[in-house]
């Protein structure tokens, strides 16, 4: 944790995510296909980041599109996928099966265990749920100990601190102030435990009005914010907008065709946008719209997911 003084932090994206260094200890807030910070992932891209090792609890598109960039030596997260929607993550499963990228498969209670470790400013903390399992033996660092109270043995692991947290939040003002809703999965965690925060926010408001809604994560925390409209699309960001399964899809689709598909899904959504504004014509403005009315009503909502 680095204290941030009070001040304006607002940045554009490009400038944000110049913080992040390569080879740097990524933490990728939100998780599966909710509040991913996606629009510095594809800036990540367009900046030719290299050498990442990403630390998250279960993530999707996010992770997918750095491994097919080539930005990712090393992962560690407790599940790559697209859940029931569209199965498993092409672009990883292909890396972790050839070796090119570094699989180190974790859980989230041994993560959390982690990241609270070093908020608390302790080596180590205790886990029982990794017991019996393989994923001691892709974690080399953990250790086991004799707990002096009761005689058991226990596997400790040790504190994790991120280079950066990539976080992105529906609402946030100039001083780094950040609202979420729940659920927060890591985000709190991460803020607290990384060396830096960046943060993306769909809108930037008035701090008054940050104060009335919930700081969820307090700008001492944050060293940058940049205001980015649907910055976690194609994941969802409640309640202003729903996932977008077809987007998903269409990714997906491309992904199980191989690399050159991937790679013509990032020319066409990426490196061919050039800009977030750019994404977002890509994408279309009446797509957008209908994702953003998904509370509307009950049949408009089902349409989107059909």
């Amino acid at each position: 944790m680095s204290l941030q003084p009070r001040r304006d932090k607002r940045r554009s994206l490009a400038d944000a995510v110049s913080l992040v260094s390569d080879f740097a200890i990524v933490a990728l807030g939100g998780g599966l296909s909710a509040r991913l910070p996606m629009a510095m992932v594809r800036e990540l891209i367009r900046q030719g980041k290299r050498g990442l090792h990403l630390v998250g609890s279960a993530h999707s598109i996010d992770v997918e599109l750095l491994v097919v960039a080539g930005a990712v030596r090393r992962c560690e997260e407790s599940y790559v996928g697209f859940e029931q929607d569209l199965g498993l993550a092409p672009a990883y499963r292909r890396a972790a099966e050839e070796g090119s990228i570094e699989v180190a498969e974790s859980c989230c209670a041994s993560i959390l265990a982690q990241l609270r470790a070093a908020e608390m400013g302790l080596p180590f903390l205790p886990v029982r749920g990794v017991r019996g399992s393989d994923i001691a033996r892709l974690h080399p660092e953990y250790a086991e100990i004799t707990c002096p109270f009761t005689g058991e043995r226990l596997v400790v692991v040790p504190a994790l601190r991120p280079d950066v947290a990539l976080l992105h939040a529906p609402a946030a003002d100039r001083y780094g102030n950040l609202h979420l809703e729940q659920p927060y999965v890591l985000d709190e965690r991460f803020a607290s435990a990384a060396a830096t925060v960046v943060a993306t926010a769909d809108e930037l408001v008035s701090p008054d009005e940050i104060a009335a809604a919930g700081i969820t994560i307090p700008g001492h925390l944050v060293a940058a914010v940049a205001e980015v409209p649907f910055g976690a699309h194609p994941s969802s960001c409640y309640p202003r907008y729903a996932y977008d399964r077809d987007h998903l899809r269409e990714y997906v689709t491309a992904a199980q065709a191989g690399p050159d598909e991937a790679a013509k899904y990032l020319a066409a959504y990426v490196h061919g946008t050039g800009t977030e504004e750019g994404y977002r014509e890509a994408v279309g403005a009446a797509r957008l719209a209908a994702l953003a009315a998904w509370s509307q009503s009950t049949a408009g909502w089902k349409e989107l997911f059909a």
